[in-house]
């Protein structure tokens, strides 16, 4: 591929997350909201936190460009909100609702795994040096939180399933006992 047509794919790629990782500083707050679970919502929280963190870095790696970050909406994440947003006014049961955040929110963290693999690769091969550094380190940032999101859904979906257990159990009917002869 040329490398002026890799440079304009990468910036086209590079816009995309910027405005992924936009709309997810504008949705963590929600989901932070709707978390029943204090470890959850601490992860949300951290999470947040990083994430302003990769819009700085992005808008750093812009200004080194001479380029804007403005300018493409990231239909991809914002399907993905949406996604998130609609399990949350479906209004499950608080197990539920976590495990259900939680599954939501890895579908993000898979979302932006495969979106700063990709330009940090582009960005190694138009030898942009700094960009790989920070991309990088914000692509492992995304895999530790995939990571922690995957240990806390083992205790919460584990907590879900027993709820639901606990709930079948109460509202089955009883077996009659029948009498001996």
């Amino acid at each position: 591929m040329e490398s002026n047509r890799l440079k304009h794919l990468y910036v086209e790629e590079l816009k995309d997350l910027y405005s992924a990782e936009s709309q997810i500083v504008k949705a963590l707050p929600k989901m932070i909201k709707a978390a029943t679970s204090e470890d959850l919502r601490a992860g949300f929280e951290e999470h947040l936190e990083q994430t302003k963190g990769h819009v700085s870095r992005l808008e750093e790696i812009f200004k080194a460009l001479g380029e804007s970050p403005k300018g493409k909406k990231c239909k991809g994440m914002e399907g993905l909100i949406k996604e998130g947003g609609e399990m949350i006014e479906e209004d499950p049961a608080p197990e539920e609702l976590d495990a259900g955040l939680i599954s939501a929110a890895q579908r993000v963290e898979h979302y932006e795994i495969a979106g700063y693999g990709c330009v940090s690769t582009y960005a190694k091969l138009l030898r942009e040096d700094e960009a790989v550094s920070l991309l990088r380190k914000t692509l492992e940032e995304e895999k530790e939180t995939d990571e922690k999101l995957t240990q806390l859904a083992e205790s919460i979906n584990l907590e879900a399933v027993a709820s639901q257990a606990s709930e079948e159990g109460n509202s089955r009917p009883r077996k009659a006992k029948t009498a001996r002869a």
